[in-house]
């Protein structure tokens, strides 16, 4: 049994103009595709808030204050380089007006393996065929809402 490395990590629920929340398909070679919200880990000396920001700026060239964090969740899962790990994961609300996104600021490894994006509404994640990460997305959208 492998130990498990503690990841702080940020991710973004960012809505559209729409109501519709920005998903990323990730297609890696040693499991099933699925799809998650942009984010990642926080890098050593990061708050989660700037790690949020930067994230944001990566993975989709919009840079805007997340504001203040709206949800935690800590999860089990082993990375897409292999490493089994216990995340921390803060969210933060993020609105844009944008309809399209940058993604030149993906790594390589985002460039190999995040093979899509589109904005999706609730309905469409309802009924989406392929696994979507965080698995309670509907939940903590709604609870925004109330």
């Amino acid at each position: 049994m492998s130990t498990r490395i503690a990841r702080p990590a940020a991710r973004i629920l960012l809505l559209d103009g729409q109501d519709r929340v920005l998903l990323f398909r990730f297609d890696p070679s040693d499991r099933p595709p699925f799809w998650c919200t942009p984010g990642g880990a926080v890098d050593p000396g990061e708050s989660y808030a700037d790690a949020a920001r930067r994230e944001l700026l990566e993975e989709t060239g919009i840079d805007a204050d997340p504001g203040p964090e709206v949800a935690q969740r800590v999860v089990e899962f082993v990375t897409i380089e292999g490493v089994p790990v216990w995340a921390d994961e803060r969210y933060f609300l993020v609105h844009t007006a944008a309809e399209a996104i940058d993604t030149a600021g993906h790594t390589a490894l985002e460039q190999r393996v995040m093979r899509g994006w589109r904005w999706f509404t609730r309905d469409q994640i309802a009924a989406h065929d392929e696994p979507i990460f965080p698995e309670d997305l509907l939940e903590m959208l709604a609870a925004l809402q109330g």
